[in-house]
Order: C-alpha cells, then structure tokens, then sequence
C-alpha cells in the first residue's frame, strides 16, 4: 500500500492522489451519513405516530438528547486523544449501530419506550461528537499537511451528496415501511461503516502519552485551553459558533411561517431546502482550486463572509411560488458560501492544532457549537412568541451580518512540530 517515503515520513499513496486508506475512510463516512439522513427525522415521528407523545416531549427528543449527549462526550475527548483512532472509530460505529438496533426491537416486542427513544438520541449524539472528533485526529495522522484540504473537499463533497439523496430516500421509505425501517437503515450503514473502516490500513502515529497516569477535572478543559490560546483558532471557534447557532435559531421560525401564514405545504417545504443542497456540492468542488489560487486565509475569509449575507433576506419571504423561489435562492447563496468555507476552516483547524490535542479540539469545538445552538434555539423560540417570527428571523440574519468581524485576522503559519514515525494499525 505506500510505495517510498517522503521528507515527512509518510509514504506516497498507490490507489490514487489520496491513496486508498482515504478511499475507504471515505467511503465509511458517506454510508454513515447517508444512514444518518435516511433515518432524518425519524425518531419525531416514531414519539409521534407510535407513542402519541405531545409536543413538549417531540421538542425534549430534539433537544435535550442533544444537550445530554454533548455533556456525555465532554470526557470522552481526553480519553480518545490518547489512544489510536481507528479502533475508536470502529466502536462509536458500532455502539450507534447497537443503540439504534434496540428501536425497531423493542417494537417488535411492542415494548418501546420515549425514555428509550431518549436514552438512545443520548447515546447516539454522544457517539456522533466523538467520531466526528476522532476522525479528524486519524485524517491528520493518514495524510500529509498539504493533501489535508484536498481530503476535507473531498468529505464535504459526500456529505452534501448524502444531504440531497437522503431525505427523499428516506421520505420514501417511511411512506412505505413506517419510520422504524428508517431507524433500521441507519444501525445497518453504521455497521457498514465499520467493516469499512476495519480495512483501512493506513499507517497511524502511535498516540502521544500522559504526562500523569491519572486523568484529572481539569483535563476536560484541555481542548478549550488550547483554542483560546490560539490566536487563529480563537475567532474561528467564536465565529463558528454564533454564525451556526443563529442559522439553526432561525430554521423552526421559517418553518413555521412557511407552513403557518404563508400557506406552503409540507412539498415545497422540503424542496425548499433540499434542492439548495447542490450549492454545498458546488462549493466543495471549488474550495481547493480557489484556495490554490487565491492563498487559504483569503478564501476562509471572503467565503466566511458572504455566506453571513444570506439569511437575512428569508424575513422577506412571501407566499406562492415567488416566495418559494426566494427561499431556494437564498438558501442556494448560503450553502454554497459554506460549502467553501468548510473545508477551508477544517483544514486551518487541523493546521493550527497541536496533533496530541487534535480529539480534544474538535470535541470541545462540537459540544460548543452544539450547545450554542440549543440556547439560541430556544432563545429564538421566544422571541418568536413575543416579536413574531418574520421579525425573529430578520434579527438573526442582521445579526449574522455581524459574524464576520470574529474571522481571524491574517496570523503566522503554525509552528513545525515534529512527527512520531508511523507505524502499521
């Protein structure tokens, strides 16, 4: 599989540019996306449709499960950090696939639960932040500094292919079989996922050890210590946070002033939001060439940009097919911005970030941003009750304008840090 070694001591890849440890890395990843968003939705319409659950408890399933599951995977961070990745890989794909493998189960068994429907969004959700925060550490330590935007391009591309055919796939499946099956085709594509991610054998550094044996409270901090301190990562992760955080605030209002005053039916609704899809499929693609071309900050920069001038324009939103067209626009504005952005901020990430702290980083990063979006979630609820949410939403999108003022600022390449020679996993 690795044919001669570079300068960096990692090996120049047969089976294409990237080499085919990536290839099945990849491929792990898109079947368990694609899961993830057949299964979209499922487990409201289950509490629904199978238990006859209010919508108090439908918004605690979203939230809450949500919430808890971040607070789970605070720990988890320093725990993977010091361990190889791939095997951690493997284990979140398979405890999702078991976790959700007890749904259709207890239905069968006419003992299904909303306690268990929570319980299982914890584990799952908690799941999700560590192989996400995982997978970025095993991306660092199989590729070369210089392939890593390529990579990154090249995930956010599948992951926008999976966002347009999953939910229709999905849709269709639960007209057809009922939601459970949808549940079911999720355990499958995690189990998938980790037969996959079993015959990547790319070469993986051993991980770093423990200056002390014993974990102590204050290492759960480690990954926000080592953002705050970065003068690059430190506006990003601010950024990051309040510019997701707002776009998710807005997204129920819309829906309801969607399908509430403005008359739209539930259709065109999602076509609203799935056509503008092939924007972040679009963006993917030009992300490396524009970075090659324009140098990386400035495209972090003018992408994470224009992709705050959109949202605002949805608070003009108007019924029939004009209205319907100024979602898709704006929506198609703003996908394709961020389907720019997110590779590009993946990679500086990556970059900027000590490889002994990569898990921990990225973990912090996603309960942050996780934890941002409940509150202003529910602070956009609010507001909504009081202002209306044509007014709401318009106050998020001026706010958003805003976000751009925490990108970072041009700042020093990340110092070398030398590199443990990989070994066989």
């Amino acid at each position: 599989m690795w044919e001669t070694r570079d300068g960096r001591g990692r090996g120049r890849r047969r089976g294409g540019r990237l080499g085919r440890p990536f290839g099945r890395f990849r491929a792990a990843y898109g079947t368990s996306a694609l899961g993830t968003w057949l299964a979209f939705g499922a487990f409201p319409l289950i509490a629904v449709q199978v238990l006859h659950a209010g919508p108090a408890e439908v918004a605690a399933l979203s939230s809450a499960g949500a919430a808890v599951g971040a607070a789970v995977a605070v720990p988890l961070g320093p725990w993977v950090e010091f361990r190889r990745k791939r095997p951690v890989l493997i284990a979140t794909d398979l405890v999702r696939c078991a976790a959700l493998l007890t749904v259709p189960a207890a239905f069968a068994l006419g003992a299904l639960t909303f306690l268990q429907l929570l319980l299982v969004s914890v584990v799952v959700a908690a799941a999700d932040i560590t192989f996400r925060a995982a997978s970025g550490a095993y991306l660092k330590a199989l590729l070369p500094a210089g392939h890593l935007l390529e990579a990154n391009a090249r995930l956010e591309s599948t992951a926008w292919t999976t966002t347009i055919a999953g939910p229709p796939l999905g849709g269709l499946a639960i007209g057809l079989l009922g939601p459970v099956a949808t549940v079911v085709a999720d355990a499958v594509s995690h189990l998938l996922s980790a037969l996959a991610l079993r015959t990547t054998r790319g070469q993986e550094p051993a991980p770093g050890r423990r200056e002390s044996r014993r974990p102590r409270a204050g290492d759960l901090l480690d990954g926000w210590r080592c953002v705050l301190a970065d003068p690059g990562l430190r506006p990003l992760f601010f950024n990051t946070a309040l510019f997701n955080g707002l776009v998710m605030a807005a997204s129920p209002l819309l829906a309801v002033l969607m399908l509430g005053p403005l008359g739209f039916e539930p259709w065109q609704y999602g076509l609203a939001f799935a056509a503008p899809s092939v924007g972040g499929l679009l963006g993917s693609r030009l992300a490396r060439p524009l970075a090659t071309r324009y140098g990386q900050h400035r495209v972090l920069a003018v992408s994470g940009s224009l992709r705050a001038v959109w949202s605002v324009g949805l608070a003009f939103v108007g019924p029939g097919t004009g209205g319907l067209l100024l979602v898709i626009g704006v929506e198609f504005g703003l996908i394709l911005c961020c389907g720019v952005f997110n590779p590009v901020c993946a990679t500086y990430r990556l970059e900027r970030t000590p490889s002994d702290h990569v898990t921990r980083t990225l973990s912090a990063w996603s309960v942050t941003t996780k934890a941002a979006a409940a509150l202003l979630t529910a602070a956009w609820g609010v507001l909504g009750s009081l202002l209306g949410p044509r007014t709401a939403i318009a106050l998020a999108g001026l706010l958003l304008l805003a976000t751009p003022l925490l990108l970072p600022r041009r700042t020093a390449a990340p110092p070398a840090e030398p590199e443990p020679a990989p070994t066989r996993t």
